[in-house]
């Protein structure tokens, strides 16, 4: 009886043990400057909300938030550097949709973006907007769907690149209408934009922070979203929904650490990060540019991120669509 006591009194000491020196790892994180790596160029939509992020959690734990941006191979190779970095809170990844994308595209990928992460939160969600070139005679998605299926491959959609959620929701759209509207990509968005507006492609699915200037100056024609619901950017603007049920390409980004960060810094920063996401001025920043706030627990973007990874598979699959 006196051992078993004993046994249990040793465990109840390390647990508590456990747990104060757990609450004095987050209270003393961040204790340095923190890495945000975006795997993007400089002035797009995610180097945009990542130094949104970077500011405000700068000003609530007075430690500095860098942004680095490595740019190349799809978002992959930021990824595989945060991948390989000490797990200690200190490089995270701004990850987007592409992620979810590239395991299917990518044979031989250095990391595996459903195993070698530890998800903290999503920060935003937005549709992409279907913009058509205004000499494109339709209005409105069934004009499309049967002005393409009129002409079957005759018609283009510009994207920001192979396997990026540009070109993988316009793969979606000719999936679910049944249409083969055929897929040029460029390498990035502002070419295949301008391609779109000079004609030499008819459409494109972008992000409204891209396109929609372009089309406030009658260079471009919006004639939908590709959410789930209506955006609050452009609530004038049908989704594609309402005329193919079921039809949703969202973009978004989330912030990952390595796998085996402890769980009292993914836990600190979510808590810093929803803190973050509270704010109006975060809020209509993001808003600005077509996104919404989007905080989760790491358990329910773990989840998302899953659910992401095997849609875009099966979209892929479906297309054929290959990285050259």
């Amino acid at each position: 009886m006196q051992k078993t006591r004993r046994r249990l009194a040793a465990a109840l000491c390390a647990l508590a043990t456990g747990l104060v020196a757990g609450g004095a790892l987050a209270q003393a994180y961040p204790s340095k400057p923190v890495k945000l790596v975006v795997p993007y160029p400089p002035g797009g939509p995610t180097d945009i909300v990542a130094r949104v992020i970077a500011q405000r959690l700068q000003t609530q734990t007075g430690q500095p938030f860098d942004i680095e941006n490595l740019a190349g191979a799809g978002g992959n190779t930021g990824a595989a550097a945060v991948a390989r970095a000490a797990p200690d809170g200190y490089t995270l990844l701004v990850a987007t949709t592409a992620h979810a994308i590239n395991p299917s595209l990518f044979k031989n990928l250095s990391y595996q973006f459903g195993r070698d992460f530890a998800p903290i939160t999503q920060l935003t969600s937005g549709p992409l907007v279907v913009v058509v070139n205004p000499a494109l005679p339709a209005r409105t998605v069934p004009e499309l769907i049967a002005l393409a299926k009129a002409r079957p491959g005759d018609l283009n959609f510009a994207s920001s690149g192979n396997g990026q959620s540009t070109h993988l929701a316009g793969e979606l759209f000719n999936a679910t209408a049944g249409t083969r509207i055929r897929h040029v990509p460029y390498k990035g968005s502002a070419p295949a934009l301008t391609d779109t507006m000079a004609g030499q492609t008819q459409l494109m699915f972008d992000t409204m922070l891209s396109a929609m200037p372009h089309v406030k100056g009658g260079k471009l024609r919006a004639i939908a979203v590709t959410g789930a619901q209506r955006s609050p950017a452009a609530p004038d603007l049908p989704t594609v929904a309402e005329t193919l049920p079921g039809f949703e390409a969202i973009a978004w980004n989330g912030l990952l650490a390595p796998a085996g960060t402890p769980r009292e810094i993914v836990a600190r920063l979510g808590a810093e990060l929803r803190t973050a996401m509270e704010q109006p001025e975060v809020r209509e920043r993001f808003e600005a540019q077509g996104f919404a706030a989007a905080w989760t627990t790491p358990e329910a973007f773990a989840g998302f991120i899953h659910a992401e990874i095997d849609k875009w598979a099966k979209v892929v699959q479906v297309s054929g669509a290959t990285i050259e």
